[in-house]
């Protein structure tokens, strides 16, 4: 046992986040389960810091949570596949407002080659 009220845990890292999953003791003796997403940031000076995000999540949401939850992760996977689609995971990705308009290009004869029998 690792804290007082820390009865399970289990750690999942993802690149810059980790996510914790702990099972926690109320006072009553019961348990409940936090969902913790740590990100770690550089600073300028090469120092770092990380940014915390807590859920709390009791028995009595766990039917809810997990029923959207499956269906979060579904409709995600059944719209856009499993491939992930972003600027970390792919050096030659480019935002669609980012890229820069294609233009037909004409040779300067093309432009030039003009016909003046039907005026």
């Amino acid at each position: 046992m690792k804290g007082n009220d820390e009865i399970f845990s289990k750690v999942l890292r993802a690149g810059r986040r980790t996510y914790f999953f702990d099972v926690r003791s109320t006072r009553a003796g019961d348990y409940y389960l936090t969902i913790t997403e740590s990100k770690k940031f550089t600073n300028e000076d090469g120092s770092f810091h990380y940014k915390k995000h807590k859920i709390y999540l009791y028995k009595e949401d766990f039917d809810g949570f997990s029923e959207i939850l499956n269906e979060m992760t579904s409709y995600i996977l059944n719209e856009k596949g499993e491939e992930v689609i972003s600027e970390r995971h792919q050096s030659d990705y480019v935002k669609e407002e980012e890229k820069e308009p294609v233009f037909e290009t004409k040779s300067a004869k093309a432009f030039t080659d003009v016909s003046f029998d039907d005026i």
